[in-house]
């Protein structure tokens, strides 16, 4: 069975609290809920980690990678637009990954608009709100 990780960077732990208008209502546990009946029906195994600090995230992406995952889910947050470490942890790490942002970075502050991170991932998704989400796992199931 294919195991994919989903990892949720800095803030995303406050979604449906955080700016609502842009973020929606929804938290991050109903998201991972319903992510969770999705990859049952795809047959793959999920695993689902926040942490609003970058050291934690690129753990995570070794440990994954370590452990035989086939894909990565990430929303880096703010760090998409900041960190090479990370980055380079998901270059190195052998995973296919989807970047997904939930608003559409284009559209934002002119400092969104270029993403550090989703050089080193097979693709990215934003603007679809947590749909972006499902969109990233059914492309990974099949991928």
């Amino acid at each position: 069975m294919k195991k994919i990780g989903i990892l949720n960077g800095p803030n995303l732990d406050r979604l449906g609290k955080r700016e609502p208008k842009i973020y929606g209502g929804r938290t991050l546990h109903e998201l991972e809920a319903a992510l969770r009946i999705d990859a049952r029906a795809l047959g793959v195994t999920l695993e689902v980690f926040q942490s609003n600090y970058e050291g934690a995230l690129i753990e995570r992406i070794g440990l994954w990678a370590d452990s035989g995952f086939s894909g990565l889910i990430i929303n880096p947050g703010g760090f998409s637009h900041s960190s090479i470490a990370l980055r380079d942890s998901i270059a190195g790490s052998g995973l296919s990954a989807v970047e997904v942002h939930i608003s559409n970075i284009h559209k934002r502050e002119s400092f969104r608009h270029t993403s550090i991170t989703a050089g080193a991932c097979t693709g990215m998704i934003c603007g679809l709100g947590l749909d972006g989400y499902h969109a990233a796992l059914y492309f990974l199931a099949g991928h």
